[in-house]
């Protein structure tokens, strides 16, 4: 009989299909319980949300969904903490919406947090953009090429 090494929950090998395709589901449904706007809380209304991925815990008992205000760029935006801090009190009527919608044994509890991809994204553009950085690339692509040149003809 072969032993097993006990399961530590902090796997490096990333989620699995099952936990991919239920963050996938869950942020479709997500995605289209916030576009309904049955949500009464005034640091809600008005404002559209995207939800850019639902990441789920290996037992699917816990959800965290990346969401941002739609048209804000930054963390730091006028309401964006108070849409986050409305979310997270409306995540037990958002998750009790997710149970129509979606068939699982559990529901996972789901907690929202704004995604900082999009400012990390467009604070990079904005590096690679500027003249001197552009230099740099070029020269740095042009020597890359007369390396390639130099080792054709040996």
């Amino acid at each position: 009989m072969v032993k097993r090494k006990p399961h530590s929950g902090g796997s490096l090998a990333g989620p699995s299909q099952r936990q991919l395709r239920v963050g996938e589901e869950l942020r479709h449904v997500l995605s289209s319980v916030l576009l309904r706007g049955h949500l009464r809380d005034p640091a809600l209304e008005g404002v559209s949300i995207t939800v850019t991925e639902v990441r789920i815990s290996p037992d699917l008992r816990n959800a965290t969904a990346y969401v941002m205000p739609l048209g804000e760029l930054t963390s730091d935006a006028p309401h964006a903490p108070e849409v986050l801090a409305a979310l997270n009190r409306s995540a037990a009527y958002l998750r009790g919406q997710i149970a129509r919608e979606i068939t699982l044994r559990h529901v996972p509890a789901i907690r929202f947090v704004y995604d900082s991809a999009f400012e990390s994204s467009a604070r990079i553009d904005t590096v690679l953009l500027r003249p001197d950085v552009r230099r740099d690339l070029d020269n740095q692509r042009r020597g890359s090429d007369e390396d390639e040149d130099s080792g054709d003809g040996a």
